[in-house]
């Protein structure tokens, strides 16, 4: 019998579907020989504070009745770098490891994991402060200069507000095919958002790393996720 694992599944709206999550992540557990003791599925924003579906999660691993938790990338799980190594300095207290589907374990007990967790984490948090920093200089400048250029934040509504999602999966190395499939995107509009923040980081020196091409473009609980497929 191969470790006891949770799946874990989680989108940011009702208008994304966890399915493709779990299809990855159904597969994922079966070539790694893991024992699937339960799926959880979640629709909440990344920086909710209360998901119920993870609160589940984490009443498994204190039992010890799981020894990983699955998830298609870290994001998924950790809603800030401070809620990330919390959570993970819990779970390792319960001998229990999050697991991407990269393969990367993250386990806070090792001075490699503490390293990769921390990272990973920071970047996505830095880019989405970041953003929120540039959207705040640049609605000044426009005030200061008593009027606007260009195309203004509310024209583009979905691609700014999934942009900081695309950074911090840029910044984890996924591929913009990879991210298009996953956030209901074209991969136009993905490169487009890199774009801007490219070119916005320039002037401070600051660099959006490139996705590397090499990546990878029991019962069930938290039925509050959209149900229907998405296409792909």
């Amino acid at each position: 019998m191969g470790q006891r694992a949770a799946i874990y599944a989680r989108v940011s709206t009702a208008d994304q579907s966890c399915e493709r999550q779990l299809r990855d992540l159904t597969g994922f557990a079966e070539r790694g020989g893991y024992d699937v003791v339960e799926v959880f599925r979640e629709t909440a924003s990344g920086m909710k504070a209360n998901r119920s579906a993870r609160g589940e999660v984490m009443k498994l691993a204190q039992a010890r009745h799981i020894d990983a938790i699955l998830v298609t990338e870290l994001s998924r799980w950790g809603r800030s770098t401070q809620d990330l190594l919390d959570t993970l300095n819990r779970l390792s207290g319960w001998r229990v490891s999050v697991v991407a589907m990269s393969g990367m374990t993250f386990e806070v007990d090792t001075p490699h994991g503490r390293m990769m967790a921390t990272m990973l984490a920071g970047i996505a948090q830095f880019e989405r402060d970041m953003l929120s920093e540039r959207v705040r200089s640049g609605l000044a400048a426009a005030r200061a200069r008593g009027r606007t250029l260009g195309r203004q934040i509310g024209d583009r509504p979905k691609s700014d507000r999934l942009a900081p999602k695309v950074l911090a999966l840029v910044a984890e190395g996924r591929s913009y095919r990879w991210i298009a499939r996953d956030i209901s995107l074209s991969k136009n509009t993905v490169a487009a958002i890199v774009g801007r923040a490219r070119a916005d980081s320039a002037q401070s020196t600051i660099i959006v790393p490139t996705p590397s091409p090499a990546r990878i473009g029991g019962g069930s609980r938290g039925q509050d996720c959209h149900q229907q497929e998405q296409q792909d």
